[in-house]
């Protein structure tokens, strides 16, 4: 028993230690199927997801599903220093290190307990080993529980700047866009003199926007999980939004910047493919022409831009966006579905107002 302790706990150091280094050092994704914080993920989103989808208050719905990415981080952590105490215990009792235990018997919770307060640092020296071996493992249980709250409290920073700079391009729509976004909305706010110069470059800005995005969430998946500052905004409707955009520019808009459309096209899709990948999620099999945009839909769109003096060249532009849309719709459904995260609509309500025009104390007349 004792030696099978011993390999047990340097297998749940060694599985832990890597699970730290790929989560928080590696700056890549990581495609190993059995990862302990993709475990970790998948296991406690689900019942989290279940009772947030109970909510009948969208606002409190978010306000629950707000709190789980913070949440999540202290959690895990705590697995982590948990394991680690266990592992090293496990050595202490597995080696059969001799303990000064002021008269008490040393069972395994004794060395529990000297692992506890070994890996926090905490010195009491009521319990203390008395060989080379355990004195060894000791220091290197020191080294290893300072080790990985410096690590936590660097890696901290790291994943709120990726945050920031995600949400600040994300409000930038809001006045472009709508609230929450919408393609039609986009286009028509940046028609101007029947040039599109100003959309040619903010596609140009959501092409980069969309390739820091895959970088941060692909290296930090928990970022995914990370909600908006408002219930109508996310990081899928932004970029749900520009791929909408990119399509029906693609599909034959009069002067419309066709190329650059294309470039942000594939740079965004690509975020999107990778990030349903790294979450797990397989393309949705859901019918696309009921659930975002019908036919009756597609022609409101089309009376709506001509109104605003925005036309198209190619006749067959339903075909055409459909093509496109099939590219796309399938990730950002199964990752909606996921992530609890409406989809942006093609066009806005009539009632729809722009959080900008908004306060607590009502709306701007």
């Amino acid at each position: 028993m004792r030696t099978l302790g011993l390999i047990l706990g340097v297998v749940l150091i060694v599985a832990i230690l890597w699970d730290v280094f790929e989560t928080i050092i590696l700056p890549r994704r990581v495609t190993r199927r059995v990862r302990l914080t993709s475990l970790f993920y998948g296991s406690a989103w689900k019942p989290s997801s279940f009772i947030a989808s109970r909510l009948p208050n969208p606002k409190q719905r978010e306000k629950v599903l707000g709190l789980f990415g913070p949440l999540s981080l202290f959690f895990l952590l705590g697995i982590w220093a948990t394991s680690l105490i266990i592992g090293f215990a496990l050595l202490y009792w597995g080696s059969r290190s001799r303990l000064i235990a002021a008269g008490e018997p040393v069972t395994f919770w004794t060395y529990l307990y000297l692992s506890g307060v070994t890996f926090f640092t905490l010195g009491y020296g009521d319990v203390a080993p008395v060989q080379t071996f355990g004195r060894f493992l000791s220091v290197v249980e020191s080294a290893n529980g300072f080790g990985l709250f410096a690590l936590v409290i660097s890696y901290l920073p790291v994943l709120y700047q990726s945050f920031s700079r995600r949400e600040a391009n994300i409000s930038l729509l809001d006045a472009r866009a709508g609230s929450p976004s919408s393609a039609v909305e986009l286009l028509r706010r940046h028609h101007s003199d029947s040039k599109f110069d100003e959309l040619k470059s903010l596609l140009a800005e959501w092409e980069r926007w969309s390739a820091e995005l895959l970088e941060s969430h692909l290296s930090y998946p928990v970022l995914c999980y990370f909600r908006s500052q408002h219930d109508n905004q996310s990081w899928l409707r932004a970029l749900t939004t520009v791929l909408d955009t990119c399509a029906l520019v693609m599909v034959g808009l009069k002067d419309g910047p066709a190329w650059q459309a294309r470039m942000t096209f594939a740079m965004t899709r690509h975020a999107v493919v990778d990030i349903a990948q790294v979450l797990k999620r397989k393309p949705s099999e859901r019918e696309l022409c009921q659930d975002r945009l019908t036919e009756t839909d597609l022609q409101r769109v089309q009376l709506m831009l001509s109104e605003n003096g925005i036309d198209f060249a190619d006749p067959e532009v339903e075909k055409r966006l459909r093509e496109l849309r099939l590219m796309y719709e399938p990730y950002v459904f199964s990752l909606s579905e996921h992530l609890l995260m409406p989809l942006p609509p093609w066009i806005l309500p009539q009632n729809a107002i722009d959080n900008w025009k908004t306060s607590a104390w009502g709306r701007i007349q």
